[in-house]
């Protein structure tokens, strides 16, 4: 159980009486009941705040939800000892004074004078050699020491051999528990410390005394269920007795100051807060009904997580597997393919093996040794994908290499196919290949990112410069406007430093004036380059993005392209600057996130090579996917921004809103293309038999890898 501030905290009981169909609110994670719901709230935010600690870790500034968590992990790895050791160790634990280290200490050196049976250490053999052995058996005789019967371990812990040997002739080379083992081990038995107090079952299973030992009567005492030391009490009583007075005082005030707000209004509820806590209001906007995003895979539906997260890797590491780059939807037609192996499955796996055995790793150590071709070719890639599966040995996948030596490859499952392209992946990644790779993105992200910082900081101070300049200047002169000429001859705005502004707001220093406020050509003369060549592309990409748009009329499309070109132009060098660095940093990401959680803890994915929004089931059991611009503004309208998960989910759905609509538009573009080009095929199979790879739903069949070695 967590502690509130390092001391117990006590769970409240569900209320008596509760009706059938009384409405209630239940905290999820500690079941407790409550009828009113500001109570209810109140507990939530408590449970919220970082000041509980691990009872097991004594890890702290944790919620309450985290420190449960802490406490499961922390139990995990408390070690177990043997019940012959646990009423000694018990027993030293109870009513001890003292500290957690010392304490630890003390067991482990008592634990270590006690053998049990399993016990591992070394023993003297009749040579006087040490060896490891492993306690069998120990033999009881009242008249002679000890006897334990031993087995001689050897090197892989293999029994060579047993004796019988005194206790003198056995030692520890190494403790059999350590102080760090043992502190999760006495706060997960203890319900208080200093004195240390075990829990009442636990003293109660092994039989020990709940009633504090004779040398500590004098110093602990027993008070309503608790033991208190009686030295630090009284040392308490002295210090806080010249506060009795101003604490009954502050008591009394504070108990009319509650008495005031309960008959005050309660305060607002400040959001946000955890969506399962919101409760619609009176105020709330009208939100959309959450549109139900399409389940039409052609893979079954355990097996989508892996689908994309083969496909993602193998597009965010095309190069480093010299694998040019296809659609998530060629990728699934292909997997799903029956019947003879397809080149672009073909092409995935040997890029991926070969990587495999290039690295010379433990994965393909044993292949070495078996007459294979040195090249992995079209037609022996199935032989060294049979000896991965008996390297690995994954039962559920090796039972299908006779069937992949037979060349029926491609009447596997798709769940199959996917499962082995899992494992791969896995490999793969722990190559010092792909760990190089990462390490190099990861050093490269972070100088693009010290760049940013110092770009912006240097931009601070010169607008701090700038603006302590003007301000100075408006002091000492005064604030006398007047008028000149320009070289024109029109009139223009003097200030009363002699400063001309031109037509175009900026300001023309005289000759005589060291400081202006345009930017430094010669320093940022890199930046003016990169926008330009920004700004080139940008319009490039508004002129495709207009070209490829569907459903729109040559006016409207030139309105479009007018529009986002004025846009592009009026950008400035630092959205140019902040629209570099957001797209070096992309080419360098190191893994896929979600971009954020609804209400019901229901994940949302965005691969930016496909376009279409991935819905996760929180149990990860059920995929969806919206796939126009329709939905994901339904969706966008049905998210609640009181709520934390919807919020920044809500957000990051803003941020990519215009680029995952623009993908969106293009991907509705080329369906269409290609529903055009299906039926124009039907049409021409009436009159002429067609080719079945000039089918477009067959385009997958055409795949060319032209990154492939040579």
């Amino acid at each position: 159980m967590p502690l509130l501030k390092k001391k117990p905290f006590t769970l409240l009981e569900p209320p008596k009486d509760l009706e059938p169909n009384e409405l209630v609110y239940q905290v999820r994670f500690t079941k407790e009941i409550f009828r009113d719901y500001e109570v209810y709230l109140n507990r939530i935010n408590l449970y919220r705040q970082r000041f509980w600690t691990c009872k097991v870790s004594g890890k702290g500034n944790l919620t309450y939800e985290e420190a449960l968590v802490s406490e499961k992990h922390a139990a995990e790895k408390v070690p177990e000892i043997p019940k012959e050791l646990m009423t000694p160790a018990l027993r030293t634990i109870h009513f001890s004074m003292l500290s957690l280290k010392d304490l630890a200490d003390t067991i482990a050196a008592k634990l270590q004078e006690h053998l049990f049976v399993g016990a591992e250490l070394h023993g003297k053999r009749k040579k006087g050699d040490l060896c490891p052995c492993k306690i069998l058996k120990v033999l009881e005789d009242s008249t002679v020491k000890t006897k334990y019967e031993v087995a001689w371990l050897d090197r892989n812990k293999k029994v060579t051999e047993t004796a019988v040997v005194n206790r003198d002739d056995l030692i520890w080379k190494k403790s059999p528990f350590s102080r760090n083992s043992l502190k999760p081990f006495i706060r997960k038995s203890t319900r208080q410390s200093f004195p240390w107090v075990l829990h009442d079952k636990l003293a109660e299973k092994y039989r020990i005394s709940m009633d504090p030992p004779q040398d500590l009567k004098g110093i602990v005492f027993i008070q309503d269920g608790a033991v208190y030391n009686k030295r630090k009490k009284d040392a308490m009583e002295v210090k806080d007795s010249g506060k009795l007075k101003k604490k009954k005082v502050e008591a009394e005030e504070a108990e009319a100051t509650k008495k005031e707000d309960n008959h005050q209004k309660e305060e607002p509820i400040k959001y946000p807060i955890d969506d399962l806590l919101v409760q619609p209001e009176t105020d709330d906007p009208v939100f959309t009904v959450r549109p139900l995003p399409s389940r039409d895979f052609n893979v079954p539906m355990d097996g989508v997580g892996d689908l994309l997260m083969v496909w993602d890797f193998l597009s965010s590491f095309s190069k480093l597997l010299h694998l040019w780059p296809f659609s998530l939807e060629d990728f699934e037609n292909a997997i799903c393919r029956k019947g003879s192996n397809v080149n672009l499955i073909v092409e995935t796996h040997s890029s991926l093996i070969r990587l495999l055995k290039s690295e010379k790793d433990e994965c393909f150590s044993a292949v070495q040794k078996r007459t294979r071709a040195l090249k992995i070719t079209l037609t022996n890639w199935t032989d060294y994908l049979c000896d991965f599966l008996e390297i690995i040995n994954i039962g559920d996948l090796s039972t299908h290499i006779t069937t992949i030596k037979r060349g029926h490859y491609g009447l596997l499952d798709a769940q199959v196919k996917l499962g082995i392209l899992r494992e791969l992946v896995n490999q793969v990644l722990e190559t010092d290949i792909a760990r190089e790779k990462l390490a190099g993105y990861v050093e490269e992200r972070q100088v693009l990112l010290s760049m940013k910082r110092g770009e912006a900081l240097e931009e601070g101070r010169k607008k701090r410069e700038e603006k302590e300049w003007l301000k100075a200047k408006s002091v000492d002169n005064g604030a006398t406007n007047g008028h000149g000429v320009d070289s024109t001859g029109n009139n223009q705005p003097v200030l009363s430093n002699g400063n001309h502004i031109g037509q175009n707001g900026q300001i023309a220093k005289n000759k005589g004036e060291a400081f202006s406020t345009r930017p430094n050509h010669a320093s940022n003369r890199h930046l003016e380059i990169e926008s330009k060549k920004t700004g080139k592309k940008k319009n490039m990409g508004v002129e495709s993005q207009a070209e490829k748009g569907i459903d729109l009329t040559k006016k409207e499309a030139s309105l479009l392209l007018r529009d986002e070109k004025i846009a592009a132009s009026t950008w400035s060098i630092k959205e140019r600057r902040r629209a570099y660095f957001e797209r070096e940093l992309e080419k360098r990401i190191l893994h896929t996130n979600p971009l954020g959680k609804d209400r019901d803890y229901n994940r949302y994915w965005w691969f930016k090579r496909d376009g279409r929004v991935f819905v996760e089931s929180s149990d990860s059991k059920l995929w969806g996917c919206y796939c126009c611009k329709e939905e994901i503004d339904a969706l966008m309208g049905s998210l609640n921004p009181k709520g934390e998960r919807e919020r920044a989910l809500q957000k990051q759905v803003e941020k990519f809103y215009s680029r995952i609509c623009l993908e969106l538009q293009k991907r509705s573009k080329d369906l269409a293309t290609k529903i055009a080009l299906e039926e124009a095929v039907h049409r021409r199979s009436t009159r002429v038999r067609a080719l079945p790879r000039e089918n477009p739903a067959n385009a997958f069949l055409n795949y060319v890898n032209r990154w492939k070695e040579d």
